[in-house]
């Protein structure tokens, strides 16, 4: 038997209006575009994906699962992302060797340092 990891889900007010962003963000590719449900790959073929799914209720609270993205210029990423339309978020993380950010939806995600 073996297990397969498809995709993430991520609860979405605008699927596609955040698919958009994240496929902008990441580069990746639309390989699913329906009214309630937006999904982007890295490429046609490649798995996992990020899925963006229609819900009715804005986001809350913090997130309980997030992204982490390690760029090449952790500096020049986070400009990148916030000409994109990320903001900065502060979760109570501190002085750190990574940046929160959150995508237009609120969902925090982490750009880090090199390794």
């Amino acid at each position: 038997m073996s297990l397969e990891w498809e995709q993430t889900i991520v609860d979405a007010r605008d699927p596609r209006a955040l698919g958009l962003w994240w496929r902008d963000a990441l580069s990746w590719v639309v390989v699913n575009d329906e009214a309630d449900e937006f999904e982007i790959r890295p490429s046609a073929d490649r798995l996992p994906g990020l899925l963006f799914a229609l819900v009715f209720e804005s986001k809350t609270t913090k997130n309980r699962l997030h992204l982490d993205l390690r760029p090449d210029d952790r500096d020049a990423e986070v400009e990148r992302l916030l000409a994109l339309g990320a903001t900065r978020a502060d979760i109570g993380q501190g002085e750190q060797t990574w940046i929160v950010l959150a995508d237009p939806e609120g969902n925090e995600f982490c750009v880090l340092g090199a390794r």
